[in-house]
């Protein structure tokens, strides 16, 4: 079982993100970067992302590949081949080792579900499906376009393909009681492998549901109903094995996503496509890198240019001792003192307020164990208040907590 004194281990080398920017509809929830097509130019966009991953290789020189993700938009309306081609670059760049965890988001619809084998046979080892409700009403109310039948026969077909695949649920939903979420939680994990994603709605600017909720159309559990539902899902999956091992996502000891532990322990990787973003370590100096985010501007971009990038920015050491502090204690493992100190060069206390971490402490929310700052269960349910508090002391903060 995860714990304090057993960490998921901190991934080395680099990994690689690819943004597939298209859907085929924009789910009212989501605020992500993604956009309604008609028609697409497979080979112009599988042309783009090769000349992009070129020009970060000259950036990088050669590093080892810890992973590969295709996110998005929704990755699986991709065409394998395009995948095949991207996975074949990077292997021609860096190098890419055999068991190198490789994940495409996909859709559970049944014609996206039906290209699961192109994808392996592409390179793909590992499927993420967007099922987030297991009742058609639900889905309904998400503005999904799947059907519960369909997302649980997607569920079995990557079951049959891939050695490893996860699926993403959303809870508390508008008119979700508590009970009627750990009955399908229940009813998930009868489908579920070693990996599940669970995430709690959330409000965004910009959506949908965010214009919704500002006209009072769109009514969601408050803060007491929402740590209900929290609760409970800790409870189910503790009690079914697969513990959090981050804020949102639970696995069983060993199962978990490689890439993803790769953001949350602040490590390098190379953000390609539209909206992409980057975290990249060249000659000792941490740099951020950002796409532009509209899909035909970045694809002339990269046309032009031979990437679709803004100008890089070097982030500053108070910046990214906060990004390191603000991703790790996202994990139960939280936050190495000894890291910190390293990438911030300079002493723990010095870097962070010693009277707030103790107030944190004492209230509940923050301990340090094994030389590690983390959160608590309390402290990750109220991970942003705690996060402002500890770097502002902003009674608000404190209030919120």
């Amino acid at each position: 079982m995860l714990s304090l004194k057993n960490p998921a281990p901190e991934p080395a080398g680099l990994a690689v993100y690819v943004h597939w920017p298209f859907c085929k509809f924009k789910c009212p929830y989501c605020d992500f970067n993604s956009h309604v097509r008609e028609t697409i130019a497979h080979g112009d966009w599988a042309e783009a992302y090769l000349t992009e991953l070129r020009h970060y290789r000259e950036q990088t020189g050669p590093r080892h590949i810890s992973s590969v993700f295709f996110g998005g938009g929704t990755p699986s309306l991709m065409e394998p081949e395009t995948v095949a081609r991207v996975v074949d670059e990077i292997d021609a760049l860096w190098g890419l080792p055999q068991g190198t965890e490789v994940t495409l988001e996909a859709n559970p619809t049944s014609v996206e579900a039906g290209k699961l084998q192109g994808f392996k046979a592409a390179g793909v080892n590992r499927v993420s499906l967007g099922v987030q409700a297991m009742n058609d009403a639900d889905l309904k109310k998400l503005g999904r376009q799947h059907t519960s039948a369909e997302a649980l026969a997607a569920v079995k077909t990557a079951a049959g393909i891939f050695d490893r695949y996860s699926f993403d649920l959303i809870y508390a939903r508008p008119d979700q009681r508590v009970q009627d979420w750990r009955a399908e939680l229940d009813e998930a994990l009868t489908y579920a492998r070693g990996h599940l994603s669970l995430y709690q709605l959330t409000i965004e600017e910009g959506t949908q549901f965010h214009t919704l909720h500002s006209r009072g159309e769109l009514v969601i559990p408050d803060d007491d109903t929402g740590a209900a539902f929290y609760e409970a899902t800790q409870e189910i999956m503790d009690a079914a094995g697969l513990p959090a091992y981050e804020v949102s996502n639970h696995a069983r000891f060993g199962d978990e996503s490689r890439h993803n532990l790769v953001y949350w322990h602040y490590g390098d990787y190379a953000g390609v496509g539209p909206g992409a973003h980057g975290r990249l370590t060249i000659e000792g100096r941490k740099l951020a890198t950002r796409a532009h985010r509209a899909p035909e501007v970045w694809l002339e971009r990269v046309r032009k240019n031979g990437h679709g990038a803004h100008p890089q920015e070097e982030i500053s050491l108070e910046k990214q001792g906060r990004e390191l502090v603000m991703m790790g204690l996202r994990l139960i493992g939280g936050v190495p003192v000894e890291r910190l100190e390293k990438q911030v060069k300079q002493p723990f206390s010095d870097f962070l307020n010693p009277e707030r971490v103790k107030l944190l402490i004492d209230g509940g929310f923050l301990e340090t164990s094994d030389d590690r700052l983390s959160a608590t269960p309390a402290g990750r349910q109220r991970l942003n208040a705690v996060l402002a508090f500890l770097f502002t002391g902003s009674s608000t903060a404190s209030n919120d907590i």
